[in-house]
């Protein structure tokens, strides 16, 4: 579990959490929290020597060594991508479409689309890992179809959200800028910041 405390990290998440943000600006400062998160998300990543020829000369340095997959879940993790697609342009892109059922809080898969997965280092994107419902199915799902190294990458989390990946995903790291007080009885983060769907597409009523 990795919290992002950078003092940045913290100015874009407060700009996030205000509710007077609009959607414009919600999805701008959404882009470049995601860009802060991947970067420490991937501050391990293997890689492997290589050279290059400079104007003046041939020097050596470091190359990632695999190849990077990002799968948002429908719809909110589609705010997170454009950041991730900017740093690695040749990044595999999935999707996964889950829907929460507002009475049992329980999620169903109503679309999968993914790409090679074993060679790759797999970032799942949920914007917030709440009950975890969603993110436990999510990683479910990319490591039946392949995954074996897999990341989750959050904007807020919440404990419970946090110990149920730990429960049944304790092989896979957790990268947020927060971890909030816990959920409430519509099983909303709080303090939390919202719908981030509705919020990052202007569809809040």
């Amino acid at each position: 579990m990795t919290v992002v405390d950078h003092p940045l990290a913290q100015h874009l998440l407060l700009s996030l959490r205000d509710e007077t943000t609009p959607p414009e600006q919600f999805r701008h400062v959404t882009k470049r929290l995601t860009t802060l998160l991947m970067v420490m998300a991937t501050s391990d990543f293997p890689t492997e020597a290589s050279s290059v020829q400079t104007p003046l000369e041939e020097t050596e340095g470091r190359l990632l060594e695999r190849p990077l997959v990002a799968v948002p879940i429908l719809r909110a993790g589609l705010g997170m991508l454009d950041a991730v697609v900017e740093m690695f342009p040749r990044v595999r892109v999935g999707y996964l479409g889950l829907e929460r059922d507002d009475a049992t809080f329980e999620p169903s898969e109503y679309y999968a689309k993914l790409p090679p997965l074993d060679d790759a280092l797999t970032f799942v994107l949920d914007p917030m890992l709440a009950t975890g419902g969603s993110a436990t199915a999510a990683l479910r799902s990319v490591k039946a179809a392949g995954a074996v190294h897999v990341r989750m990458v959050s904007i807020v989390a919440a404990p419970e959200g946090v110990a149920a990946l730990e429960a049944e995903h304790p092989d896979v790291d957790v990268v947020t800028a927060a971890v909030d007080r816990g959920l409430n009885a519509s099983a909303y983060i709080v303090p939390g910041l919202g719908d981030f769907g509705d919020r990052l597409f202007g569809t809040e009523a």
